[in-house]
């Protein structure tokens, strides 16, 4: 079988070659990669096998779960209406949200919960998997437990519940959830095949993910911020295999689409607001994306991140993304997002086998990309180059 499909510009052949020698010895099972630069898609490639014992070949129109890369397309979300004036970054969340109030929340502004400052990093435990899948109890569970560390004075990576938080600010301002806003206001005028919330005719175009292998780590304090994070609820990878997990709305983590449709969701960021002739964001808007949240080693993650509003950005431990005026975020095992302002850039790598690997210097888990993405990305900048 011809292992890679779709084409590319020839600059980027040197993408194309290192995308093939990773299908070809092992490294990728099934994934795909999309570059749009100055509004024209100059890479759009995708190869290998769909399963993992090699029967279903990875397709134009497969699709997968990207994990945290989600947050990226809820965060946009948020932003579209703070453009549209509906949402004050600066307010306090329970401006739209009363009920957040409770627990000594009152002054949580909404930039908190982009910027994972919120100090609401996790579920007050007791909570399990199932939870997730019920947006008014989870949401409501949320609103009554009290933060974890002072808001704004530090990052706590919000795994799986910054897209309950953020979503629900979203439902209360336009009575939508966060897929069918998303659907309507987003993925449907970008021409995006990306969905929070899978409809079951979709389920068989899933590529399903091949679990990583377990790494190592440093144990970890129960009583830290870290832990119950990380447990509140722990979620396996095998999760995303089960019909629950595909159609709810876990709009941090469950989103499903390929790097053609990342990248389409994402590249109005990059093109100065608009893309697909829709105008999604003002500069204003898109300036408020690299206003510094917080800076430092992440309560949660135990690494060094930069991040802004709804977007990391570029910090000296993320080595392949350049310095500049660029944001980013990947998933759980690999998939990426960079949306590059200084080059009308957008790239998006969707795969199906999760890699993990330790952050540099650490015995921690790396956030975001790996040595594959570390790979492409320096085939992309060298080409520009």
């Amino acid at each position: 079988m011809e292992l890679v499909h779709g084409h590319l510009d020839d600059r980027f052949a040197s993408l194309g070659e290192a995308f093939a020698s990773r299908l070809s010895d092992g490294t990728e099972l099934g994934a795909s990669l999309c570059v749009i630069k100055d509004g024209e898609t100059v890479v759009d490639l995708w190869g290998g096998w769909s399963d993992a014992r090699k029967t279903v070949p990875w397709g134009e129109h497969t699709i997968a779960t990207v994990w945290s890369t989600t947050k990226t397309m809820t965060n946009l979300a948020a932003l579209v209406l703070v453009d549209r004036g509906e949402i004050d970054l600066n307010a306090p969340a329970a401006c739209y949200w009363p009920e957040f109030a409770q627990g000594g929340k009152e002054a949580v502004e909404v930039r908190h919960l982009l910027g994972h400052t919120s100090g609401v990093a996790g579920w007050d435990q007791p909570v399990t998997v199932s939870d997730l899948y019920d947006w008014e109890k989870s949401t409501a569970m949320l609103a009554a437990q009290a933060p974890w560390w002072p808001p704004g004075t530090a990052s706590g990576y919000h795994v799986l519940d910054q897209g309950h938080l953020v979503g629900e600010v979203i439902r209360r301002v336009t009575g939508l959830s966060v897929g069918a806003f998303f659907a309507k206001e987003i993925a449907g005028p970008m021409d995006a095949d990306f969905h929070i919330g899978l409809d079951a005719a979709d389920a068989e175009r899933v590529s399903p993910m091949v679990m990583p292998r377990a790494l190592p780590l440093d144990p970890l304090d129960p009583d830290s911020i870290a832990y119950r994070a990380l447990t509140g609820p722990f979620l396996h990878a095998r999760e995303t295999r089960t019909d629950a997990w595909r159609t709810a709305e876990v709009p941090a983590a469950n989103g499903h689409g390929n790097a053609r449709s990342v990248a389409r969701a994402q590249a109005a960021v990059s093109h100065g607001g608009a893309f697909n002739g829709v105008q999604l964001l003002s500069e204003r808007t898109l300036d408020s994306i690299f206003e510094v949240q917080a800076e430092g080693t992440d309560l949660v993650l135990g690494v060094p991140l930069r991040l802004g509003i709804g977007y990391a950005l570029p910090e000296t431990s993320f080595t392949h993304i350049p310095a500049g005026r660029r944001c980013f975020w990947g998933g759980y095992g690999g998939s990426l997002i960079v949306n590059d302002l200084d080059n009308s850039m957008t790239i998006a790598y969707v795969m199906n086998t999760m890699v993990l690997e330790y952050s540099p210097g650490t015995r921690r888990t790396r956030p975001c990309g790996d040595s594959r993405t570390d790979a492409y990305l320096d085939a992309i900048y060298g080409a520009l180059s």
